[in-house]
């Protein structure tokens, strides 16, 4: 590690950061153009299996072993739950909830690590900053989903709003237990990128069921989908699943995990912003002090990790 830090280049490692903070916080807004045409189901297939057959593709290229039957496994229960749930509830419910809501209300994911990790929950739960951070952050989401709650009464979609809020508490649980499962079952005899690959290609058929189910591919005119939608796309694809990602995994062998972990504070923001600069939507008071909230208590929870660090 320590090797790495001192060889890797500082202008690539702000690049890097850069990637994370800005392409991982964008993802939510162009989620949200792609479905002005792509159905949710439809989309999430067409993301994630051409995501995947690229990074496959390339690994292959280099020579690697693709197909490690250990390592489909592990892909498959962890790729199902981080971007088949965790992801394909947040692309479901900002058809009715705007993009910067529903970041504020992923990053509440640190809440659930804490909460999921069994095996850590001695030293967790007995440390004053973290329960603390779990109290808070509780608070903040209990805040924002009454919130939207009274919102979404006075509306004529007030059904959907309210699902979709309750899907977006347990979206961030099924990314944190994907993210612990993968990391508690290690594919030794696959590279990072291998496993990558087939977690996004076993999260495009979990999109299967609903599409067909919904009748997406039927319903769907692909000579009508407009441009800025395809664009969308491309952009989750290239930039959303691999260059993140890859910037992500690359960020952690040559720099501190409490450095690296700071893209939970930025992405949120970045949401927000674009939501508030290129959208009609409005983000309120209410919305604001909660984001602050949710913020302040992730800052709590990894507070003794920064501390150590």
């Amino acid at each position: 590690m320590t090797n790495l830090n001192k060889t890797a280049s500082p202008v690539m490692v702000y690049f890097a950061f850069a990637i994370v903070y800005i392409v991982w916080g964008s993802t939510y807004f162009f989620i949200q153009k792609a479905l002005g045409g792509f159905p949710p189901f439809i989309l999430g297939v067409v993301r994630f299996f051409i995501a995947g057959i690229l990074m496959l593709g390339w690994c292959r290229f280099k020579g690697e072993d693709i197909f490690n039957l250990k390592t489909i496994k592990i892909a498959t229960v962890s790729g199902v739950l981080m971007l088949g749930l965790g992801n394909g509830i947040v692309i479901w419910v900002e058809q009715f909830i705007p993009s910067g809501l529903v970041a504020i209300m992923v990053a509440s994911a640190a809440i659930w690590f804490v909460i999921l990790d069994k095996s850590h929950w001695k030293e967790n739960l007995s440390n004053k900053y973290i329960v603390s951070g779990l109290i808070i952050g509780f608070l903040g989401v209990v805040l924002l989903f009454g919130n939207q709650l009274l919102q979404a009464l006075d509306q004529p979609q007030s059904n959907l709003q309210i699902i979709g809020m309750v899907l977006l508490v347990f979206g961030p649980v099924a990314w944190a237990g994907g993210s612990l499962y993968s990391k508690y079952h290690p594919t030794t005899g696959s590279s990072v990128s291998v496993n990558t690959g087939w977690q996004m290609l076993m999260a495009s058929v979990a999109f299967l069921p609903g599409s067909l189910i919904k009748s997406e591919f039927k319903t769907l005119d692909w000579a009508r989908i407009p441009l800025d939608a395809w664009l969308s796309v491309i952009y989750l694809i290239l930039f959303g699943s691999i260059a993140a990602f890859s910037a992500y995994v690359w960020l952690l062998k040559v720099r501190p995990a409490t450095q690296v972990s700071t893209y939970a504070y930025v992405n949120p923001v970045v949401a927000v912003l674009l939501s508030l600069t290129f959208t009609n939507e409005v983000i309120g008071l209410t919305q604001v002090i909660g984001l602050v909230i949710i913020l302040g208590s992730v800052l709590l929870i990894n507070l003794p990790k920064y501390k150590n660090a």
